[in-house]
């Protein structure tokens, strides 16, 4: 793959051609390197987090994303790994909602509904690389148009994504968005963790996971929610304390958990967004040591065990991705806000920006 000059570019900061799309067109990667060894590639194809390399207690490095080795993998397959999706991040009902008394419908790719904006949603764009440096920190800015009536949508939509990678091993992502008509905006990077590294003998299932969540949302059969709050004391969704992951997955004895094979729910944080990221989870692993805290100005959280990873996906070392190989914390608004004002509101106005800040923080114990 050809490789930019190093002279040419910031400090920290490396990009090459991933590949190309079947109509010629290059798709670009851009790894950033912080000053202790960890680094975050980011492909241009769907603003996607490709690789993400962070120390153990010891200083031994992995890749804890899951992703594909090669571009034409992540086009022939749909399980969002470390992508940037928009304009909607998980589900609308049917894909039918109405803004100011106009009824629009999204393309339903998920049984009855529609999710992660439709099958041709931001994880599917190639997104342009408009900027790279290193101040503060190494960073890439991508950005994508999306016109008027994509997915059917309103409005025009001006959106970039911003990496950037710290000394202190945290990857601040941040989404912005402007429309030149009433929409809707709500997105979130999927990436898939495993901290023992990706393609480890070991699955996501022994991480501890921590969410400071006093209620989750229950769903119906489709994974849409049902509109009720529910307090997550005694129950499998109770991770106000440290709780392996495993522990319950399969506890069908709760509903919730044979509805979604296991954790495919959205956690509460608040009611509202807020100023400046807080924390909605903790990841941690025990045996490297490896933690990951996840931060952002949203007030949700969808929890994903991995349920529907069959074997079918092969990852960037060769081995097939089965279930619950990799957690996925997406922060976000609420699941089917259009529909459900209760929930609160995902509309952007012309004049208006739609801002997301998240923070994926590395860290590993002594």
């Amino acid at each position: 793959m050809k490789e930019t000059p190093s002279e040419s570019l910031p400090q920290g900061v490396h990009r090459r051609i991933f590949g190309h799309l079947p109509d010629g067109r290059a798709v670009e990667a851009v790894t950033l390197v912080n000053t202790q060894g960890a680094s975050a590639t980011v492909i241009a194809y769907g603003a996607t987090l490709q690789s993400m390399i962070v120390p153990n207690r010891e200083g031994t490095l992995a890749d804890v994303t899951l992703g594909h080795a090669t571009l034409a993998e992540y086009l022939a397959n749909t399980a969002y790994f470390g992508s940037s999706v928009g304009r909607v991040a998980n589900r609308i009902a049917g894909g039918r909602f109405v803004l100011d008394g106009v009824a629009h419908q999204a393309p339903c790719n998920n049984g009855p509904n529609a999710l992660h904006g439709g099958p041709g949603g931001f994880d599917k764009a190639l997104w342009e690389i408009v900027a790279v440096g290193d101040a503060p920190a190494p960073f890439v800015r991508l950005a994508h148009t999306s016109l008027d009536g994509d997915q059917g949508f309103p409005g025009t939509l001006q959106v970039t994504a911003e990496y950037a990678l710290g000394d202190d091993g945290a990857l601040a992502i941040t989404y912005r968005a402007k429309t030149d008509r009433p929409t809707l905006v709500n997105m979130t990077n999927h990436a898939y963790w495993n901290l023992a590294g990706e393609g480890a003998a070991a699955s996501a299932m022994d991480h501890v996971l921590t969410i400071p969540a006093e209620h989750f949302l229950p769903t119906d059969e489709t994974a849409i929610p049902t509109g009720d709050f529910a307090p997550v004391a005694g129950t499998p969704f109770d991770f106000r304390e440290p709780r392996v992951i495993g522990a319950h997955v399969r506890d069908t004895c709760h509903d919730q958990i044979r509805i979604g094979r296991g954790y495919d729910h959205n956690w509460v944080i608040a009611r509202e967004r807020a100023d400046a990221p807080r924390l909605l989870a903790r990841l941690a692993h025990p045996p490297s040591g490896r933690m990951l805290e996840v931060l952002s100005t949203e007030p949700g959280v969808q929890f994903y065990s991995g349920n529907f990873l069959d074997g079918s996906l092969i990852g960037k070392r060769g081995q097939a991705y089965g279930m619950g190989d990799g957690v996925a914390l997406e922060p976000q608004m609420f699941p089917d806000t259009p529909n459900r004002p209760e929930f609160g509101s995902i509309r952007l106005e012309p004049g208006e920006e739609y801002c997301h800040r998240l923070v994926f923080a590395f860290s590993a114990d002594g």
